[in-house]
């Protein structure tokens, strides 16, 4: 059912569950089942912070905070924390005199574009933001998926599953199709053209947290710990059922000559999967919490990246074909999302952070030298995309803002790290 106005304010109602045991015997299967909850929703767990509902309701209600509209324009983003110049740029000119002129891409530290996000659910395993092909912005926010058109501003609520979060989006390579995962363990099938879910695609048996395009085949990862390949063309559309993980699975990536599927999950692993095949062709358990992150990099076609959880904070460099880790970095916060720029010559990726500095970092590869760090978020970044002209990065936060970074240019990019 959709909503009646594109503005509506989406309320997530969380359940508290109380547990009661004997006076004189203690509830072990109690103590048991919170240790389970932990290792199953460990990197939504910030050490640091102490926060509820309630006391977030009561803080708004005490200063009267009203809400802000879906999607709709802040007047201007805030200055990223500790900026003291705001012409400063990213590369310092060398104390000696060069002789040759170098081209010097400068990253701008303010987001260019910042639109309000209420009721975006704060879940690192949830795949929440996409950016199509045709230039559309998909961003579910609580029940409601939105479609947000970056040239005419128009905002339009295309599927609610009332009362049930979406899990996770994804556009598919043309744009004219938005899949839709659920918490019953459904995907959707929403055709932009005709305003309508045009198929449900069964199977899981718990929610669908990750998806991936690979031309007609559609992917979906699950907390059932399955990932399934459907052939959207027929009717009997699951093609295969991949076993390879112990708990969820929250990354999904194709690579782009298709040949190849990169799954993260829960259980700290990435495993590399050869079309036509239901055996993982590697599994690396490098990481030591779980994995989000994964992007294939656009100038080499068997070259990953993966980006680990809380406690694992690096980024790791894979070759697909020889099974080896050409590469890591400890980048000091949980990552959550990963972006090469598709320009080939433009060897850079983006990392999207966590807890606990909520950040982007700009890195060159493969030297790993850190270009630019752009800060604003209040929050740890949930999600990234990027645009069709492969020269912005859009990012959603658990602040419950999105924001839009130029980042990569036509320009020639520089080595230089940012001082």
């Amino acid at each position: 059912r959709k909503p009646t106005s594109a503005q509506t304010k989406l309320n997530i109602h969380t359940k508290t569950t109380t547990m009661s045991s004997c006076r004189f015997i203690p509830n072990r299967s109690g103590m048991d089942l919170d240790v389970v909850n932990y290792n199953f929703t460990k990197e939504n767990n910030d050490p640091n912070v102490v926060d509820t509902e309630e006391y977030k309701n009561s803080l708004e209600e005490a200063c009267d905070i009203k809400a802000s509209k879906v999607l709709a324009f802040k007047n201007k983003a805030p200055l990223p924390r500790e900026h003291n110049n705001q012409h400063s740029v990213l590369y310092s000119s060398s104390s000696k005199v060069s002789t040759t002129k170098k081209s010097v891409r400068y990253i701008p530290q303010n987001p260019e574009r910042l639109l309000d996000a209420p009721g975006m659910v704060d879940d690192y395993y949830l795949n929440l933001l996409d950016w199509s092909s045709s230039n559309l912005l998909g961003v579910a926010l609580g029940d409601t998926v939105y479609t947000w058109n970056p040239t005419s501003g128009q905002i339009v609520p295309v599927h609610t599953d009332e009362g049930n979060n979406i899990t996770s989006i994804s556009f598919s390579k043309g744009g004219e199709c938005l899949a839709i995962g659920t918490v019953n363990g459904n995907a959707l099938l929403y055709h932009l053209e005709a305003q309508r879910v045009v198929r449900t695609l069964k199977g899981h048996s718990n929610r669908v947290g990750s998806l991936a395009w690979n031309d007609s085949i559609l992917t979906t990862g699950s907390s059932d710990t399955k990932i399934h390949n459907h052939d959207v063309r027929v009717a009997n559309h699951l093609t295969s059922v991949l076993s390879g993980h112990s708990q969820e699975v929250c990354g999904l990536k194709w690579s782009e000559d298709g040949l190849q599927l990169a799954s993260g999950g829960n259980d700290n692993l990435v495993n590399i999967w050869d079309v036509n095949r239901t055996e993982a062709k590697f599994t690396f358990s490098d990481h030591t919490s779980g994995v989000k992150a994964l992007a294939w990099a656009p100038f080499q076609k068997d070259l990953l990246a993966s980006g680990g959880g809380t406690s694992d904070r690096t980024i790791r460099f894979w070759n697909t074909t020889s099974g080896q880790c050409l590469n890591t970095i400890d980048t000091g916060s949980q990552v959550s999302s990963l972006q090469w720029s598709k320009n080939p010559a433009c060897k850079e990726i983006v990392s999207g952070h966590g807890f606990a500095h909520n950040q982007l970092s700009v890195w060159k590869y493969p030297s790993l030298v850190k270009i630019a760090d752009l800060k604003g978020h209040t929050s740890r970044i949930l999600h990234m995309a990027q645009s069709p002209d492969g020269k912005s990065i859009v990012s959603a936060s658990a602040d419950e803002s999105i924001r839009f970074w130029k980042i990569f240019d036509t320009e020639t990019p520089s080595s230089k790290p940012a001082t």
